[in-house]
């Protein structure tokens, strides 16, 4: 007998591909409560440089994982998996539909494949990286990262040495990348009926466009002095993951004095459109998925139509 799992929908694209809008029509029409897959929305006081929905673009639907953490708080990809199954448990034990909705990979991936087994910390090689660090500088241990594996240095800050260390750390006590790992995660199955869908423009260069704009709003928004708020609380760095978000280490770079404003804007926009890069990369392995292409029109009832289908199934 075939088990008959309950849907949950996942919505993927890369930054500033219309996910947000879509997403909140989506749930009107489910019955969902939408679960934030984005690792920058889960801080406060981060909302022009996170495009954060607002409450009016929310239109009354819940949605979860947004505004819980202070900027000086971590939150890792395992925290996250065990929150969105608690969430996903609860939303679909009051009879609706859990939404997915984000751009944060590594996040989705948790989900869909469970948590990388990782090497433990080993002392002695420990002791080793700190003494190569200091011989050789910060710049030139993440340029080692980036040859093993780029995914994680663009992920991970230059002045971020211990997280620099780790990957390094896991490479060569395993003989993978970080990256590798978390691809060959062993496949822990949720017992749901999961609905993929990617939304993306087919062409890059709209894409970059969109990505450009959106910056240049934001810092008509008022996105440097919500950096500048943070910067004067005195207890961040740039070393937090919540400063590392794409958008905040730039401006917080201005605000250090290190870059021009227009260097900054500049660097904003690039990093963005990196970031963008990464996520089409993972997209691509997602080959179970719906893909709608923003270009072709329709994109609400094209995606309305196969979320359907498949729910029917």
């Amino acid at each position: 007998m075939t088990i008959q799992y309950p849907p949950a929908i996942f919505l993927m694209g890369p930054t500033a591909s219309g996910k947000t809008a879509l997403s909140v029509k989506l749930a009107q029409q489910f019955n969902a409560e939408i679960i934030s897959v984005d690792s920058a929305l889960v801080y406060k006081g981060m909302d022009i440089g996170t495009a954060k929905p607002t409450l009016e673009e929310r239109a009354g639907i819940a949605h979860h994982l947004i505004d819980i953490l202070d900027p000086a708080e971590s939150f890792s990809t395992g925290a996250f998996r065990s929150r969105a199954l608690e969430l996903m448990s609860d939303i679909t034990a009051r009879g609706k539909v859990p939404l997915l909705v984000g751009g944060t990979m590594l996040y989705f991936n948790s989900l869909y494949y469970g948590l990388a087994k990782l090497p433990t910390a080993d002392s002695e090689l420990r002791k080793q990286l700190d003494v190569e660090a200091k011989l050789i500088g910060k710049a030139a241990m993440h340029a080692k990262l980036q040859v093993i594996d780029p995914v994680a240095a663009a992920r991970i800050h230059p002045n971020d040495p211990q997280r620099v260390q780790r990957a390094l750390e896991v490479f060569a006590l395993s003989g993978k990348s970080m990256t590798q790992l978390h691809e060959e995660a062993t496949t822990e199955e949720i017992p749901y009926q999961k609905i993929k869908l990617i939304i993306a423009p087919r062409d890059r260069g709209v894409l970059h466009e969109k990505i450009a704009q959106r910056f240049k709003l934001m810092l008509q928004q008022g996105f440097v002095e919500e950096v500048e708020a943070l910067y004067r609380r005195g207890d961040l760095t740039v070393q937090m993951p919540s400063i590392r978000a794409v958008g905040y280490r730039q401006v917080w770079s201005y605000l250090d004095g290190e870059i021009n404003v227009e260097e900054m804007q500049e660097l904003g926009i690039i990093a963005t459109r990196q970031l963008a890069k990464r996520q089409f990369t993972w997209l691509r392995r997602e080959t179970d998925a719906f893909t709608f292409y923003t270009e072709e029109g329709h994109v609400f009832e094209r995606v309305l139509e196969a979320v359907q289908q498949r729910i029917s199934e």
